[in-house]
């Protein structure tokens, strides 16, 4: 996992509500915790050492042991809440209008209804939230209009009822 994965997995975690969060694999394991007021988040990653040959090799009393490392992120909820209301008061929020599986194509193969940069209005299908099997185009409400200027959700991910999925620049 790198930096930029790790940063984005940390956001969402914020982002949930969630107080505990632990993941581990063979080499690594991360746990991150916020406190129940969600003012401070706290991460942990630790390496997990990997046993070499040399290592098996020497006796018990002189083997290699490779220290985990460890690091500490620390983010202010405060500073997030900051951000996301100058975001909120430039840009207009498009949020699901139920509970499904977040489509940003009308089909594997085909292109995606709009992209970072399109100009949008009233009426255009912009994705597609699959529930219980029915496939329901979600289209800009009337009074909408701008360009896309970010995707929020990722395609074929479940989404909740009104979770942010565009932002778009009214101007």
């Amino acid at each position: 996992m790198n930096y930029n994965e790790l940063q984005d997995f940390i956001k969402a975690v914020a982002k949930s509500g969630a107080t505990e969060v632990r993941i581990e694999t063979d080499d690594l394991k991360l746990t991150v915790k916020t406190e129940p007021k969600g003012k401070t988040i706290e991460t942990i990653v630790q390496q997990v050492p990997v046993a070499t040959q040399m290592q098996t090799q020497q006796p018990a009393q002189q083997q290699f042991t490779q220290q985990p490392t460890v690091q500490s992120v620390t983010n202010t909820e405060e500073t997030a809440a900051k951000k996301a209301e100058e975001v909120s008061a430039k840009y207009i929020e498009i949020k699901a209008p139920m509970v499904g599986t977040f489509y940003r194509k009308p089909a594997p193969g085909k292109p995606t209804f709009v992209n970072i940069g399109d100009r949008i209005e009233a009426g255009k299908t912009i994705c597609i939230i699959e529930a219980m099997k029915l496939f329901n185009e979600i289209e800009v409400e009337p009074g909408i209009s701008g360009t896309i200027v970010q995707v929020l959700v990722d395609d074929s991910t479940p989404v909740e009822f009104d979770q942010p999925l565009f932002l778009v620049d009214p101007s």
